[in-house]
């Protein structure tokens, strides 16, 4: 599998230059390309544009591992921006933002970013949904319904049904992609499909928000 090393060789581009077009350190790249630092869907936008290639490559790359290292603790969530940096209402409603990654799998959890880290068109079945947002998925825990890569739509107000995908936020502030069975007194079940079948329950007092998906992107 390609590496980001042999993209950036192929584009030509030096640690030093690569950092520079991407408005980062070149320790910063070299961390990437070693796997001392995760590539995140942030880092994919970054780097993206420099090396010709759409992020969705960049997160399938074939880094190598890191060393394991305690979470960090993350600040409260910020809200979603309502409209598009320096937009106006109207092209406020013809975007939406696109939040961090979210993973399948309850022990591989990711955690929402600060902010938008990019702005899309907004379909037209979200044209006059409130707050609709979109979320790269990361992990094959819900394959081959979700795949690494794939852009979710989602409406946050759209109650979800027995079987619809959903975003599920964590009191924590970690996010997970699952498919919503019920909701009970106590917890909200769940199914995930890899590496087995199986269903999960996050008991409500965990649980911060519970997002419908609506739509998908391929990468």
């Amino acid at each position: 599998m390609t590496t980001m090393r042999e993209l950036r060789q192929a584009a030509g581009l030096s640690q030093e230059k690569l950092a520079e077009l991407a408005g980062t350190s070149q320790p910063q790249i070299n961390k990437l390309e070693t796997g001392q630092r995760k590539m995140t869907v942030d880092w994919a936008v970054k780097l993206a544009r420099p090396l010709g290639v759409e992020p969705a490559v960049l997160l399938g790359l074939d880094l190598p591992a890191a060393p394991a290292a305690p979470r960090p603790a993350r600040p409260p969530m910020t809200p979603l921006l309502r409209t598009p940096p320096g937009g106006q209402q109207g092209q406020a409603a013809a975007s939406m933002p696109v939040r961090a990654a979210a993973r399948g799998g309850v022990d591989q959890e990711m955690f929402l970013e600060d902010g938008p880290i990019d702005w899309i068109a907004r379909p037209d079945y979200l044209k006059n949904a409130r707050d609709p947002y979109a979320m790269y998925v990361v992990g094959e825990s819900m394959m081959p319904r979700f795949r690494p890569a794939q852009l979710l739509h989602v409406n946050p107000h759209k109650p979800p049904a027995a079987g619809a995908g959903v975003v599920v936020v964590k009191r924590n502030k970690a996010v997970l992609v699952k498919e919503f069975v019920r909701r009970g007194p106590e917890a909200v079940v769940l199914r995930e499909y890899q590496p087995a079948d199986r269903e999960f329950a996050v008991p409500l007092e965990e649980l911060d928000t519970l997002h419908t998906v609506v739509g998908l992107q391929e990468p």
